[in-house]
C-alpha cells in the first residue's frame, strides 16, 4: 500500500486544512462543510492523475481536438455522515463516477487487560458492482483505520476493484499501520491523507486534529446511551 501525505508538498490545500482545525471558523457549519469539499476537490485532482487514459477526437467550431479522456471506471464510496461533504468534492471533479454509501459507527467493545476496546459496526450500505473498477473510498478523519478497513471490506463482497484509493483528510501512523496490516500491505490500494498528525488520545481521537468532523459538519448527536 503506497501512502501519499499531500501535505509534504506546498499548496492551498494548506490554507483549507488550517481552516477546518481553527476553533474561531469551525463555529460556522457552512463555511466548514465546504472546507471538507475543497479539500475533496483538490485531492481528487491530484488522486486523477494515477488514473488511466485514452485520446478522444473532440469536434469544436473551428476544427477537431485530441484530448486525453479518464478511461477508468470510478466508484466513489463514502463513510456516513461525517464523509458526505469530502465525497462531494470528489464528486464535482469524478461527475460521472457511480456511488455508494456506507454507515459506520463506533461502540464500546469487549474489556481486554482492564481497558474498553472500541468495534466498528456497519449497518447499511447501497453500492454498484465494483469488479474491474477504480474504487475511491473517502472518510475525512482517519483514526484508528478501522471504519476505513470496515467500509473497504465490506465493498469487496460487490465485486474485487483494479485499484482502490482511500483518501482522508486527516489520517494517523496508527491508522496507516492498520490498514497495512489488514490489507496485506497491498499493492492495489493507494492511501492519500491531505495531512497526517502524530497521534491519538484516550478517547481516539485524532491529536491535534480537528474535533468530531461529523458534528462541525451537521451538528451534535445523539446517543441511545444519553437517553
Amino acid at each position: 500500500m503506497q501512502v501519499i501525505n499531500l501535505s509534504e508538498n506546498n499548496s492551498v490545500l494548506h490554507q483549507f486544512i488550517s481552516e477546518i482545525r481553527d476553533v474561531n471558523i469551525q463555529g460556522d457549519p457552512l463555511r466548514f462543510r465546504r472546507n471538507i469539499e475543497r479539500i475533496g476537490e483538490l485531492m481528487a485532482v491530484e488522486v486523477s492523475k494515477r488514473l488511466n487514459y485514452a485520446p478522444k477526437d473532440v469536434t469544436t467550431p473551428l476544427g477537431v481536438a485530441t484530448v486525453p479522456q479518464i478511461t477508468d471506471r470510478i466508484v466513489l464510496g463514502t463513510i456516513l455522515r461525517a464523509g458526505l461533504p469530502l465525497h462531494q468534492g470528489f464528486l464535482n471533479i469524478f461527475d460521472r463516477a457511480e456511488n455508494a454509501f456506507l454507515s459506520a459507527y463506533r461502540r464500546a467493545g469487549r474489556i481486554v487487560d482492564g481497558k474498553q476496546e472500541l468495534e466498528i459496526v456497519a449497518e447499511y450500505m447501497a453500492a454498484p458492482d465494483i469488479e474491474g473498477k477504480t474504487l475511491i473510498l473517502v472518510d475525512p478523519m482517519l483514526a484508528t483505520g478501522m471504519s476505513m478497513e470496515v467500509g473497504y471490506l465490506a465493498l469487496l463482497r460487490h465485486g474485487t476493484p483494479r485499484h482502490t484509493h482511500l483518501c482522508c483528510a486527516i489520517g494517523t501512523p496508527e491508522a496507516i499501520d492498520c490498514l497495512r496490516k489488514s490489507l496485506n500491505d497491498s499493492e492495489d490500494v493507494t492511501l492519500w491523507c491531505a495531512a497526517i498528525d502524530p497521534v491519538l488520545n484516550e478517547k481516539k481521537y485524532i491529536v491535534p486534529g480537528l474535533g468530531d468532523a461529523g458534528d462541525l459538519c451537521y451538528g451534535t448527536k445523539i446517543h441511545l446511551s444519553d437517553r
